[in-house]
């Protein structure tokens, strides 16, 4: 009788303790989507990296003649293309970044008719505890912060490398931060999107690991559709889609040990619609070409394989 007493008190406290987990083994859950693909055209500052007036501390200052850009020349590009959404990233913003600037920038882009579908920070999340990861985790939630003045629902975010840890701890490392700044991200409205940049989430199985880990419904991935290096690029798109907060499409792909070559685009599309996959796709254009040339060239053929037209 005592031992049928001691498994039903431990059966219900394991229930017990299962529930008050439930949310979080939700949020770790491919997102709920309902209806069609919905895929909304958006275009990364990115794209036009060397010709902004405001660049990141240390890059290479713009050869003499170089047509220099503001974000209010970004958003007036997307607007003059036809693109409904702009993402801008971080790096393209003066060095003091005052709210003033913020709300005149969400001015012009609802003047305009352009969403603000999200930015983009450098960080990392991998340092040890210290100054350094302190003032890591600081610079993402202020860019968080900086996001909900803009009016952004999406903050891309790195992981970062290893370095000389082991790759188990740096992951362990990340998560806790990401967890961190996911407390911020939720108070704000604005989600986290962890990118496939190389690091410690250079392979689909370590990206999907973090994110299964992190305890929020405001982190997912931002699936960059040209940064996964391996053997079977495609496939690794095909595993992350469902996570996916926001994509980032890129004109080429590189198979590891290849050189790169032209992006599939129907089958990119495919994947996402296949993944039931209803947010913004932003054109982040890398390659060698003009972008003022290129990138419109691009947007015609997003929008072809979008179903945008």
């Amino acid at each position: 009788m005592a031992s049928t007493t001691t498994f039903s008190r431990r059966s219900f406290l394991s229930l017990a303790s299962a529930l008050a987990l439930a949310p979080a083994v939700r949020a770790a859950q491919p997102f709920v989507r309902h209806g069609p693909p919905r895929l909304r055209l958006a275009l990364a500052a990115y794209s036009f990296r060397d010709f902004f007036q405001d660049r990141p501390e240390g890059a290479p200052a713009p050869a003499p003649g170089t047509r220099l850009l503001s974000l209010t020349d970004f958003l007036d590009f997307c607007a003059a293309h036809h693109c409904d959404g702009a993402e801008l990233t971080a790096y393209y913003f003066p060095r003091e970044v005052r709210e003033s600037f913020l709300l005149e920038l969400r001015r012009h882009a609802f003047l305009r008719g352009v969403s603000l579908s999200g930015t983009a920070v450098g960080n990392t999340f991998t340092p040890p505890p210290g100054p350094r990861r302190d003032r890591e985790i600081a610079h993402v939630k202020q860019w968080i912060e900086h996001a909900r003045v803009l009016g952004a629902p999406h903050l891309r975010v790195f992981a970062g490398n290893a370095g000389g840890s082991e790759p188990a701890e740096a992951r362990r490392r990340c998560i806790e931060a990401l967890e961190d700044c996911a407390e911020s991200a939720a108070r704000a409205g604005v989600f986290l999107g962890i990118e496939n940049h190389g690091g410690i989430v250079a392979e689909a199985g370590d990206l999907l690991d973090i994110v299964r880990a992190v305890r929020s419904p405001w982190v997912g991935i931002n699936l960059d559709t040209g940064n996964f290096h391996t053997p079977d690029p495609y496939a690794d798109l095909a595993r992350c889609a469902p996570y996916a907060v926001n994509v980032q499409w890129k004109v080429e792909i590189r198979r590891r040990g290849a050189r790169p070559e032209p992006v599939d685009g129907p089958r990119v599309a495919r994947i996402l619609a296949d993944a039931g996959y209803q947010g913004w796709v932003a054109l982040e254009y890398e390659s060698a070409e003009d972008p003022f040339v290129a990138v419109p060239r691009h947007l015609d053929t997003l929008r072809h394989l979008l179903r945008l037209e």
